[in-house]
Parts: C-alpha cells; sequence; structure tokens
C-alpha cells in the first residue's frame, strides 16, 4: 500500500471564500504553474489551493512514483469543509485526479482535466520523455523563451524555477514506474462526478485525442472542449481561450 506524503500548498483568493478549488500541475512542473487558473478563480471569488507533487516543487520525495501513489496524495490532500467544490489538474495531474475520483466518491463535486494523460505510451511516452530530457539540459528562462515564445513572462520564470526545485530523479522515475502501466482509462470509466476535459489542439500536439478521447467520453458524465491553436499546455499556450472555457465549464 502507498504511503501518503502531505503535499504543499500554494493559494490564491480568500480563506473565508464560499467554494474551495483544488489545482494540479503536470510532470515537471510545480503547484505556482497553475498561477492562472488561481488567479482567475480568485477573481471569481473562490480559493484555490495549487499542490506541488511528490518529487516536484517543495513536496516530499519518496521512492514510489506510481500513479497510484500520485493519487492516493491527492486522495489526503482534503479540503477542511468537506468535498472539493471544484479540482483542476494537467497531464500527470489530470491521471492521478482521475485515479483519486475514482476511488473516492467524496473526495471531489466536480473535475476539470486540461489535456489529460489518462494513458501514455509508445509514441507519446518518448516525446514526453525527451521534453523532460531538454529541461534536464538547459532549464533557463531563456530555453523556455526559445520553445513556448507566446507564452507569459510569468511561466517562463516559474517553468525555470521548477526545474530547478523538481527531483530530476523523480520526474524519470515516474515515466519508467508507469512506462508499461500509466493507463487510468478504468478509473475514468468508473468517474462518477462531472468531470469537463480542456483538450489541446491535435494539430498542434495533444494527448488526449482520437480513439482515447472517444473510449473516456464513452462515460456519460465527461463532455470535451478543445482550444484551438494549443498545444499540451492550453492554460499556457492559449490562456484567452483557456480562461473562457474553464469559466464556461463551471458555469460562471
Amino acid at each position: 500500500m502507498t504511503t501518503p506524503v502531505i503535499l504543499p500548498l500554494t493559494t490564491w483568493g480568500s480563506a473565508t471564500a464560499p467554494l474551495r478549488a483544488l489545482l494540479v500541475h503536470g510532470l515537471g512542473s510545480n503547484g505556482a504553474l497553475m498561477w492562472r487558473t488561481g488567479t482567475m478563480l480568485s477573481e471569481l471569488g473562490w480559493r484555490a489551493d495549487a499542490v506541488d507533487l511528490r518529487g516536484h516543487g517543495t513536496a516530499p520525495r519518496a521512492l514510489d512514483y506510481t500513479i497510484a501513489a500520485y493519487g492516493t496524495d491527492l486522495q489526503h490532500t482534503r479540503n477542511d469543509d468537506g468535498p472539493w467544490d471544484l479540482v483542476v489538474a494537467h497531464s500527470l495531474g489530470g491521471a492521478a485526479a482521475t485515479w483519486a475520483a475514482a476511488n473516492d466518491a467524496t473526495w471531489t463535486r466536480r473535475l476539470i482535466l486540461i489535456d489529460p494523460a489518462i494513458r501514455l505510451a509508445g509514441r507519446d511516452h518518448r516525446i514526453i520523455l525527451a521534453s523532460q530530457q531538454r529541461s534536464f539540459a538547459d532549464g533557463s528562462v531563456e530555453a523556455s523563451m526559445a520553445e513556448h515564445p507566446n507564452w507569459h513572462q510569468q511561466d517562463h520564470e516559474l517553468k525555470a524555477l521548477s526545474v530547478a526545485q523538481s527531483s530530476h530523479w523523480a520526474i524519470e522515475q515516474t515515466l519508467e514506474q508507469n512506462e508499461e502501466t500509466w493507463d487510468v482509462r478504468a478509473e475514468a470509466a468508473r468517474l462518477g462526478v462531472p468531470t469537463h476535459i480542456i483538450g489541446a489542439d491535435p494539430s498542434v500536439y495533444s494527448i488526449f485525442t482520437g480513439d482515447l478521447a472517444a473510449e473516456v467520453l464513452a462515460n456519460p458524465v465527461i463532455t470535451m472542449t478543445v482550444v484551438p491553436g494549443a498545444g499540451h499546455s492550453p492554460h499556457r499556450d492559449k490562456p484567452t481561450a483557456y480562461v473562457e472555457q474553464l469559466a464556461e465549464a463551471i458555469g460562471q
């Protein structure tokens, strides 16, 4: 059985806000990189808490980096007043949040997944590994700007910080330990809470598309929109369109 670790939080909004959201970043990132979502929700009157996942940011290091381990940590990250009103999760975070929500119906009332890594294998696994290796080789602001010239300056600064903070070994182990088993399609099929997927544009690059998306969307509680022109990180690639789709998904 996986032993959970306590995840540090970065918070936007008032401690007394009536609605509470949990934000979950992707592989090689940190909670602060969810700043666009946290800012948007706080301006709408929410409190948003973003975790640093195990091995990332300032979170505890461990030996187990399976999806179940990440999901168990999220299950133990609780809203003091009951279920989270909303969980917003990107990529790896989307897989872990899917695992957590499927295995604990009281954890959240609603789920938003950003180009989630529901199944990662073959070509996509190799692409993600190569992307992480480029970050390991040069995690500077300048390298981030060269690779993603349209990102906001804060995204470049925080990406460089996340590379410096995160355990490169933990990121490598996440890809290695899940190489044959990175698959939460069964958990997605069991989701019972309203779930909306904000997908990347397949013409740019998406890890949630085609037959995989069709299979997951067979669950009637799951809906999906796509951010045109966005790659795997719609919240950074096309933030205005992303924020509009997120607001519509939560009815605000």
